[in-house]
């Protein structure tokens, strides 16, 4: 008889199984419940009650991904075994990527990829192109986007990612509009003024078409808090398998509703310190755009520094990545000489046809990797980056761009 009730256990173990863990779920969920509820009673009026939210949240995010509410210490040998896995990957990739494509040749090269858990601090004076280098990466990491089903039939990220998209300073429909153009190779500024031919606009329809099937997801709440954006994030992570966050710009974030802080430094850096516990919560890289220091603006040489990060505070402390872009024929262009002057209009003219498509990425920090500047192919009209060609000195087309 025991033979026998063993053999229906062995059968039924799948399912024995299952119903352990589900019991063990729900056993957490009313530790979770009962924690809010003394916690909700205990708080003192002046706590903030969105505050117990995203604890409370927090944990039923944790033991909706992994089964656990809490991972506390691990041992050494837990950590070690969890690197080989990484390394183990990386290996069988045979020198491919193993972080997320930022579809730029250069820049997947020095940085191995976006990679998991790492916040990438891209910063630039207005009019350097940050939003329309984050569109392009965001693009390109979507398009890129290839997944596979695992032994639970969920699907696994093989290649690229599925985005969120951040922006607090510009609408959906304006980000938009920059896609299109970008992807239909159309001045933005033609398709807000209706000035496209019947060729262009079926280029339009088609890529929207193209783009409507990526997994590319945009947020446009202004003055979002971190607060709310962790919310919304986990909630893509729980539906869409979220890879990659963009977060345009992170000075218009605040840290929350309630909390207004005098130090503006201090403000920003708690914004910082959010995101990078996001990035390594959701075990996804998080791009966030930055502003510079006016300082730069005052010198002559007007590459930016680390030190021109505004109101840095832990900026450069809490990013893995730093990054600044800069663009030399948008200076240039302002000392045009006197067209009389034939001679200075001439050596002018020479200099910005050799400079005006170019744009350099100055990574100026990386944590697991060397620094370095990489030359970027800018096509202003489009406002449009891609990889420079690898040709002695010219660079790629529009064509050739990664759109």
């Amino acid at each position: 008889a025991r033979l026998a009730g063993s053999a229906v256990t062995i059968i039924n173990a799948q399912h024995y199984a299952r119903t352990i863990h589900d019991l063990a779920l729900r056993r957490s969920l009313i530790g979770i419940g009962e924690e809010l509820v003394i916690d909700s009673y205990g708080a003192k009026l002046e706590s903030d009650a969105n505050t117990l939210i995203e604890t409370a949240e927090q944990k039923l995010f944790r033991l909706a991904e992994d089964g656990m509410v809490g991972t506390g210490f691990q041992s050494f040998n837990q950590s070690a075994a969890q690197a080989i896995e990484q390394i183990e990957a990386a290996y069988k990739h045979d020198h491919r990527l193993v972080g997320v494509t930022s579809g730029l040749i250069d820049v997947d090269e020095l940085l191995g990829g976006l990679h998991a858990s790492d916040l990438l601090i891209l910063a630039g004076r207005p009019g350097m192109g940050k939003t329309a280098l984050a569109t392009t990466i965001a693009y390109n990491a979507a398009r890129a986007y290839r997944a596979e089903k695992d032994e639970l039939g969920r699907n696994k990220r093989v290649d690229g990612a599925v985005v969120g998209f951040f922006s607090l300073e510009m609408s959906s429909e304006q980000l938009a509009t920059r896609i299109l153009a970008q992807a239909a190779r159309i001045p933005s500024i033609h398709l807000r003024r209706g000035k496209i031919s019947t060729d262009d606009f079926h280029r339009v329809v088609q890529a929207a078409q193209e783009i409507e099937r990526l997994p590319l997801y945009i947020d446009d709440t202004p003055q979002l808090t971190i607060p709310a954006l962790r919310a919304r994030a986990r909630r893509l992570k729980r539906q869409h398998d979220l890879s990659l966050i963009v977060v345009d710009y992170l000075q218009l974030m605040r840290p929350t509703d309630s909390t207004r802080l005098n130090n503006r430094v201090q403000e920003v850096s708690e914004v910082t310190q959010g995101l990078k516990a996001l990035a390594k919560e959701l075990n996804v890289p998080v791009i966030a755009l930055s502003q510079l220091s006016r300082a730069v603006e005052s010198r002559d040489d007007k590459r930016p520094q680390l030190a021109d990060l505004r109101e840095s505070g832990s900026i450069e402390q809490d990013a893995d990545v730093v990054m600044f872009i800069y663009r030399e024929a948008y200076y240039q262009q302002r000392r045009e000489p006197d067209p009389t002057d034939a001679a200075k209009h001439a050596e002018w003219r020479e200099r910005m046809d050799r400079i005006h498509r170019r744009a350099d990425l100055i990574v100026a920090k990386q944590r697991h990797g060397p620094t370095d500047t990489i030359e970027l192919d800018f096509d202003s009209t489009l406002t449009l980056f891609g990889s420079r060609a690898r040709d002695g000195g010219s660079y790629a087309s529009a064509d050739e761009a990664p759109f």
